[in-house]
């Protein structure tokens, strides 16, 4: 179903009345593709972004699919919407993967990081709009990201964690002060050993807060004799979205 320019305006319009906020699409998208979109935020931000429907999405149907929420490292804030698919989830929808979730795949503003309060309401709000208008399985929206994208998962979890059955923050840093938030969460931490631009320590730290505050369910894999790009190694693990996939919200 495809709306027309109207209606967009119209249904922001009414949105801005309310005080809520809204999202405005130029297509519903097609099952199995992954389309551009634009979010209007209650700031008044426009926040560009990703979406991937699975093939077998209808909205003839009751079936309700788990979310995949990508945030995007440092380079890709440098140019169009489309180097979001340079890594991770939204480059296997870019290049036609049957995935069996919905994606999500938000830019952030150059000026700006994820693990800033702006941003971390601005994905709340994002996230609050997308579980509204698809059909989202709420016991299974699972949080990853990779270095500021791994900082802006640490602080989304760390602000939000009973939101999501599954977090896999990839070489970032959170507070470890709060770990005590994450205890229930099901984690599963990647950073490699000789990253530099964000030590490996950093997820050292996490992860032994959060089990010294008594959690059970993080895992940490220690990519030896890698670098900052961790990530191209840990979102080509399958067992990553097995892990994902087995968890679901009480």
């Amino acid at each position: 179903m495809k709306f027309s320019s109207c209606f967009v305006l119209i249904m922001l319009a009414a949105c801005a009345i309310s005080g809520r906020p809204a999202v405005a699409q130029s297509s519903e998208g097609q099952p199995g593709q992954q389309i551009e979109a634009v979010f209007e935020s209650s700031d008044g931000a426009k926040v560009p972004y990703l979406i991937y429907l699975p093939k077998n999405y209808s909205t003839e149907s009751d079936q309700e699919f788990a979310l995949l929420y990508f945030l995007h490292g440092r380079g890709e804030s440098n140019g169009p919407l489309s180097l979001v698919a340079k890594w991770g989830p939204p480059k296997f929808a870019a290049r036609g993967d049957d995935l069996p979730y919905i994606i999500v795949s938000p830019q952030c503003p150059r000026s700006d990081r994820w693990s800033s309060d702006t941003q971390q309401k601005r994905l709340t709000e994002l996230l609050d709009a997308i579980t509204n208008r698809y059909r989202v399985n709420e016991d299974s929206i699972f949080l990853t990201g990779l270095s500021m994208g791994g900082y802006g998962t640490w602080t989304m979890a760390t602000n939000s964690p009973a939101r999501f059955a599954a977090v896999a923050p990839i070489c970032g840093g959170g507070d470890p002060a709060k770990a005590a938030n994450l205890v229930d969460v099901p984690i599963w931490v990647f950073h490699g050993d000789q990253d530099k631009p964000v030590p490996f320590e950093k997820s050292v730290k996490m992860v032994d807060a959060i089990k010294e505050a008594g959690g059970t369910q993080v895992r940490f894999t220690t990519m030896e004799n890698v670098g900052h790009n961790c990530w191209s190694a840990a979102y080509a693990t399958p067992e990553l979205y097995q892990w994902m996939r087995a968890q679901v919200k009480d």
